[in-house]
């Protein structure tokens, strides 16, 4: 304050001082007297699409539907409710001499109230505080409302008023007037209906659409007439304005997408969320569930999912939780795309890319295929069979079991857990020991949410595009996405801070061939889909968990990955419940409503050449006669050379093999030969009569480096229960043997005692104490193997 102003202050008399402190503080009272924030009451939870448009609500807390406020007002509204309610508004400045003159005159003419005289900022206030209306009230009614106009414009107090003024039981706001009254939004609104729902505050009580109809058509007539004589309207949209009925019943609000609105209403409360889904899309999806579930219903399969991810933008274009929400049955309303479920295989594909990416697995390496018994684990295949060896790529489109196990063995359970969790899966939390090599087979917990984002990112890797967690909000809706926020993740993790997926995990070298596996997959049709023009790639797995409780179906394009889930949301397991049967068909339905697009183009510079052998798979060794020049990722080349080729020295008929030593002045032939270890052997022949096991050593002349017999079962270490049988005795072990010569005869020895032979089929059945035990086996050629083996008490 300047000093001539403090010393002209000083001059003043006693009385003028306080004159001018009071009208200090009722300065300073007026410039406080209106909160920050007018209205304290809560909102319905509202959800829209890409585009705006309306998927569902839930209502607020306190009963009404009460949409979050609105920014702006429509123009048809805003003329309706200014030629209704206040003619002046845009000129004055929250309280209008004429209009209060008028009311007071009125009043004293009638001997009662009959005009209040209310402007529309005024009614605002009046909204906000909820007081008894006295002449007490309407004097600060006035007061707030100066003090309003200061504050807000024009545009903004409209735009409050019209979100708060009731609009007949328990709809409040114009959002949720326009939907339940019309069936549609307010930028939608015809002039019959906007001028409906502008004379509808004015007395929601005594006028509604149920009752005093015909006094709510002429007052929407009464204003119609006005905006017409005020040329708001022509002739003609007046005209067709007088004709509109008014609505029979409120409309029921839209139910699309439900189970997401639900999510919303549960992570963000009483907000308008304006989600990344597509309207259309997720109708056709939705109706495209609703047919497949009757289809399953049949089989007393009752649930199901579906997700679709925008891999460019990294968006959920369509999120149906389950099929059928309306159905009152048991867990039609469970939100299946966020519930932990068994994964069977769909995780293999991880474990394949992984494995290609550190240079431990080349994409048609040969991998064992026989039965296995790890501390107790025994893996079998879906088909129960086996096959000796199976190529990488082959075992992972046929989704084989034990090449799955022995590869996960390789790559380490610690290592593949920590790669899952950087790839954001948020439901896979417990220690590695937990789930052991269970967990490429179904042994762990995942969400198709997390599935399908997964698979999105190992397409996006592809496009050069970031990797992340797929995103549910457009931006700006002030979060980066629903899922990401702290409230999900305490949802879905033990700990309280969110999973972040790491970037650029997945890299394109790995993921394009790991694609390209996957895109072997035999498809649900019955058809040779390569030979359609129109039919477009798409890489896609399966995943059926134990007890048929879960079955999956993941697919990506350059443009979309799909998740799919089919089950009982109870964990019911059913005997068709199998991906490929179930899962599948609904996946590639889902991509019949989306665009087909080319497939991903090969990625450049980062692959190298690389002479493969052409019947192991493994880098070109020795004896390899038969190769190809193939593109490996560069950490492919540390891998080791083909192990199954072998150089032999043959007697001139190739029956017989002969030590260089016995050989002297007798013809021989030299070759180069493929053998598999006796297990594998015993097995993959039977799939490829092909196959030729290496002819037995001439006898007394030289012995084989290989042994030509091993165990299939049990494997060394192994621990063994035998159940006791149903008569109280102790139950049996069945031992098996694999010999490369299926004429040998085997002598079967336990502990030094001996016990039989086998001839052609080496297989018997044992009933050994509790205890260690060594079984020895000696074939006719004098060849031994043994192992070790503990029958637990």
């Amino acid at each position: 304050m300047r000093p001539s102003i403090i010393l002209h202050i000083r001059q003043l008399t006693a009385t003028r001082k306080a004159l001018l402190a009071v009208a200090a503080v009722l300065v300073a009272a007026y410039a406080c007297c209106l909160p920050q924030q007018l209205f304290h009451v809560p909102y319905s939870t509202v959800v829209a699409d890409r585009n705006g448009e309306l998927l569902g609500a839930r209502i607020a807390s306190d009963g009404q539907w009460r949409f979050p406020p609105r920014g702006t007002v429509p123009e048809k509204m805003k003329h309706c409710l200014t030629t209704f309610e206040d003619r002046h508004f845009y000129l004055h400045w929250g309280v209008d001499p004429l209009a209060t003159a008028r009311a007071a005159w009125q009043n004293l003419r009638q001997g009662r109230v009959v005009s209040g005289g209310s402007t529309l900022t005024m009614q605002t206030i009046r909204l906000a505080r909820k007081e008894p209306r006295t002449l007490g009230e309407k004097v600060i009614e006035m007061i707030l409302a100066t003090r309003l106009e200061f504050r807000a414009s024009k545009e903004k107090i409209l735009a409050m008023y019209i979100s708060h003024a009731p609009f007949g039981g328990n709809v409040v706001g114009l959002d949720a007037a326009a939907w339940r009254y019309f069936g549609h939004s307010a930028e939608e609104l015809s002039w019959a209906e906007a001028a409906t729902l502008a004379v509808l505050p004015n007395a929601p009580s005594v006028m509604h659409l149920s009752k005093a109809r015909d006094k709510l058509l002429k007052k929407r007539d009464r204003l119609l007439k006005q905006l017409h004589e005020a040329g708001k309207l022509d002739s003609s949209a007046y005209e067709l304005a007088l004709s509109e009925p008014l609505p029979e019943a409120p409309h029921t609000l839209p139910q699309i997408a439900p189970h997401l609105v639900s999510r919303f209403y549960r992570l963000r409360n009483g907000k308008r969320s304006v989600s990344t889904v597509d309207k259309g899309l997720q109708t056709r999806v939705e109706a495209l569930a609703a047919r497949w579930n009757r289809e399953f219903a049949r089989s007393d399969i009752r649930h199901l999912a579906i997700l679709v991810v925008d891999i460019r933008s990294n968006q959920v274009v369509a999120y149906c939780g389950n099929a059928r929400y309306e159905d009152a049955q048991a867990g039609s309303q469970v939100d299946i795309i966020q519930a932990p479920r068994s994964t069977g295989s769909i995780l293999k594909p991880l474990l394949y890319y992984a494995m290609l990416h550190e240079g431990s697995l080349l994409p048609d390496m040969l991998l064992p295929d026989i039965p296995v018994n790890i501390n107790g684990f025994t893996p079998q295949n879906f088909n129960r069979q086996f096959e000796g060896a199976v190529p990488a790529s082959e075992a992972l489109a046929r989704s084989l079991n034990i090449p799955a196990v022995t590869m996960l063995q390789r790559y380490g359970v610690p290592k593949f857990h920590h790669f899952l969790r950087q790839a954001g899966f948020k439901t896979i939390n417990r220690p590695a020991s937990h789930y052991g090599l269970s967990l490429i087979l179904g042994g762990a917990e995942a969400t198709l949410w997390d599935v399908t984002c997964a698979y999105a990112n190992m397409g996006r890797s592809l496009l050069r595009l970031p990797q992340g967690e797929c995103g549910l909000l457009m931006p700006g809706e002030g979060e980066k996405t629903a899922s990401s926020d702290d409230a999900l993740s305490r949802e879905t993790t033990s700990s309280n801070a969110p999973l972040q997926v790491s970037d650029e995990l997945f890299q394109p070298g790995g993921v394009w061939q790991t694609f390209s596996a996957l895109t072997e997959v035999n498809r649900p049709e019955e058809i040779d889909w390569k030979s359609i023009p129109s039919m477009h790639p798409v890489a896609w797995k399966t995943g059926t968990s134990y007890g048929f409780r879960d079955a999956w179906a993941v697919g990506v394009t350059p443009w979309y990955a799909v998740g799919v889930w089919v089950g009982n949301a109870t964990g019911e397991g059913k005997p068709g419940l199998v991906g490929a049967q179930t899962a599948g068909p609904v996946l590639f339905d889902v991509f019949g409503l989306l665009p087909a697009s080319r497939w991903f183009r090969r990625p450049e510079g980062v692959f190298v050449e690389a002479e493969i052998c052409r019947r192991s798979g493994h880098l070109k060794g020795r004896f390899c006669e038969e190769s190809d020049t193939l593109l490996v990722l560069p950490a492919g080349l540390r891998t080791e050379a083909c192990p199954y080729h072998r150089a032999v020295t043959l007697s001139a008929d190739e029956t017989e093999r002969i030590y260089e030593g016995c050989a002297a002045s007798e013809p021989v032939v030299r070759r180069s030969w493929f053998s598999l270890p006796p297990v594998w052997e015993w097995y993959y022949r039977q799939h490829h009569p092909e196959y030729r096991p290496l002819p037995p050593f001439r006898p007394g002349c030289g012995e084989d480096a290989l042994t030509p017999m091993q165990f299939i079962y049990p494997t060394s270490g192994a621990r063994i229960v035998l159940p006791r049988q149903m008569d109280g005795s102790r139950g049996v072990v069945t031992v098996e043997l694999a010999h490369s010569h299926p004429a040998a005869t085997v002598y079967w020895h336990l502990d030094n005692g001996y016990l039989m032979q086998t001839q052609d089929f080496h297989k018997l059945s044992l009933q050994p104490d509790p205890g260690r035990h060594v079984l020895t086996a000696v074939d006719d050629a004098g060849n031994t193997v043994s192992i070790a083996f503990f029958v637990e008490e």
